[in-house]
């Protein structure tokens, strides 16, 4: 029936990465809009606000933030993850153990999180090619992830010209980040299973 490689385990982790990779996506992105004060008036904001909500309300009851951090969104960020891996662990056969979970969760978000700073800075580099100048509300929330980063890049890295080069070297060290911190991370977690 439902082997580690056959079509109905291939589609069943299909599904769960899908259903519960948009969810936390959507947790993820609520995180990261706080970090870097992002406009929550934004109406891209406010879906996320919306979206995620109902299951952030009830663990700020019980977790409270911890120096500015949102806890609960963390708390709840790593609960779905390893449950995601947990459930895709159950469909391919295998038993795995809590270490190991939390370990691969940690791994996913960290790559999910770097991944989602590569898109920002994809979409921002996009539109200042195709839109220079203007607003709109996404322009608002990609310049609120993708500033942090490229600022600093920025004031290092003298424009050449008209030619910006901190998106490229940003983007090199995320990818760097992906190969050398979550890569490790995700093997490591993978041995503990």
């Amino acid at each position: 029936m439902m082997g580690s490689g056959g079509y109905f385990s291939n589609a069943g982790v299909f599904l769960i990465d899908v259903v519960f990779g948009l969810y936390i996506f959507a947790v993820l992105l609520r995180f990261l809009f706080q970090l870097v004060r992002a406009d929550f008036y934004n109406p891209l904001c406010q879906a996320i606000v919306t979206v995620t909500n109902p299951p952030l309300r009830q663990l700020r009851r019980y977790i409270p933030s911890l120096g500015g951090l949102d806890t609960a969104s963390i708390v709840l960020l790593v609960v779905l993850q390893m449950l995601n891996t947990f459930l895709v662990a159950l469909v391919l056969g295998l038993e795995p153990g809590v270490a190991g979970l939390l370990v691969i969760a940690i791994a996913e978000l960290l790559g999910k999180t770097l991944w989602t700073f590569v898109g920002a800075i994809i979409v921002q580099v996009v539109l200042s090619w195709v839109a220079p100048g203007t607003y709109n509300p996404l322009t608002s929330v990609v310049h609120s992830l993708t500033e942090p980063l490229l600022g600093p890049a920025r004031r290092a890295i003298p424009p050449l010209g008209p030619l910006d080069l901190s998106p490229l070297v940003v983007l090199v060290g995320l990818q760097l980040a992906q190969i050398l911190l979550v890569a490790p991370l995700r093997d490591a977690g993978a041995a503990l299973l």
